[in-house]
């Protein structure tokens, strides 16, 4: 008799269907963003305010992570995969029938925050649970790649169904995604129990050992850097897409719309973090982040003084600029797996989400302020300064790589087999 344990398929087809089950349930993610402006004028937000509906979504995932990821240590991370998508549907639905304001807003995109909560990395820890070692790399590699491409299916079917029927159908089409990324997932991921080890029971929030593990930390403070600039950027790109096309000169007819340019930055994002990982693998984890994270400080605090520039001109940058900010994705999500204890495999990533997420909640208030201090995002100044909060953010990664690098070796030195 067959063992019902025993996962469906090989490698390829788990890590892709997996993939698959993460961009349906993501479908919801951004369609805040994507529609920020409409929903400014039709509620009459401020950026600030804009900044808190957006941040909120990474607040619910900050708060709910620590204890959803470590739960994966315990028992089988499909278990804890199912529910959150579960919670994802329910949110998305919640959004499209009851969203009448900024508090419902507030409330309904923090409970979708859980929902992602329960999927990321739960299922990024299920899915490295039942592959062969030789395989994990690279699976987290696509994994870690395939949410550039849930980012990108959002923005699109965001701009496409709300010119089509309206914004709540957005959202409606959000709930139907994660509905059949449960179906997919639970396919997927065949039940697999946690086998004991014999060592006492870990405690369940207990971040010490993953504090003293100098090697983890440098890519978790890293990660957070990272999540600093590439929410705030996913945030506030449709914003500053329309923003550019009243700075600079009129776009034409032919443009491409702002959202339609933030999916192909999401498109852009998914080989990005596939060949900075590959990068990453050959040229040694530290060097490349350290290249990729400073090059995309600079980058955020030309992007932009450029507002003013032709539309074409300004995607085009936007697209450019995405490449950079997801390069390390794949590479640090790698580095805290590897250097993370397999015993507490589940709790170091339950922290490396706590902190990045953290920041993920705070970077789009943050740039959301700073536009209404410096003229509400209606001048070039005003997008410089928001822009460069972004690049600050991420800056701070090749220092905390270099802080936390191993005592008495080379900082920079190839991780191929780690």
């Amino acid at each position: 008799m067959r063992d019902r344990r025993k996962a469906p398929w090989g490698p390829v087809t788990t890590v892709a269907a997996l993939c698959g089950a993460q961009v349906l349930t993501m479908l919801g993610t951004f369609a805040f963003p994507a529609l920020l402006p409409r929903f400014v004028a039709s509620w009459g937000l401020s950026h600030t305010e804009a900044g808190w509906v957006s941040g909120a979504y990474f607040a619910g995932y900050t708060l709910a992570v620590p204890v959803l990821a470590s739960l994966t240590d315990r028992l089988d991370g499909r278990r804890v995969y199912l529910g959150g998508a579960a919670v994802a549907a329910g949110a998305a639905a919640g959004f499209a029938l009851l969203a009448q304001g900024f508090w419902t807003a507030l409330g309904l995109r923090a409970l979708a925050g859980v929902g992602l909560a329960g999927t990321f990395i739960p299922g990024l820890k299920a899915l490295v649970d039942r592959l062969p070692p030789q395989a994990q790399p690279r699976a987290v590699s696509w994994y870690t790649a395939a949410f550039g491409l849930g980012t990108s299916a959002s923005f699109w079917a965001a701009g496409a169904v709300a010119e089509a029927w309206g914004w709540r159908w957005v959202f409606g089409v959000g709930a139907g995604g994660a509905a059949l990324g449960l179906v997919l997932a639970a396919r997927a991921l065949p039940p697999r129990p946690i086998a004991p080890s014999g060592a006492p029971a870990l405690r369940l929030l207990n971040f010490r050992p993953v504090f003293a593990n100098r090697e983890a930390m440098g890519y978790i403070l890293a990660y957070a850097a990272h999540t600093w600039e590439l929410f705030a950027f996913r945030s506030w790109v449709v914003a500053f897409l329309v923003a550019s096309q009243t700075l600079g000169p009129p776009p034409g007819g032919g443009a491409w719309a702002p959202t339609t340019v933030a999916a192909v930055t999401g498109l852009a994002a998914l080989w990005a973090s596939v060949g900075g990982g590959e990068a990453a693998q050959r040229l040694g984890r530290r060097r490349v982040l350290t290249a990729i994270m400073g090059a995309s400080a600079v980058a955020a605090c030309g992007l932009g003084a450029a507002a003013s520039l032709s539309y074409p001109v300004v995607a085009a940058l936007c697209v450019g600029y995405a490449l950079l900010v997801q390069g390390d994705s794949a590479a640090l999500h790698m580095g805290t797996v590897a250097a993370a204890d397999p015993a507490r495999r589940g709790l170091t990533l339950a922290l490396q989400s706590l902190l990045g997420f953290g920041a993920a909640s705070v970077g789009p208030l943050a740039v959301g302020a700073v536009l209404d201090a410096t003229g509400g995002g209606e001048t070039v100044a005003s997008w410089t300064w928001g822009f460069a909060t972004m690049g600050a953010g991420v800056a701070l990664g090749p220092l905390f790589l270099w802080w936390t690098r191993p005592l008495g070796g080379r900082v920079f030195k190839t991780t191929r087999n780690r």
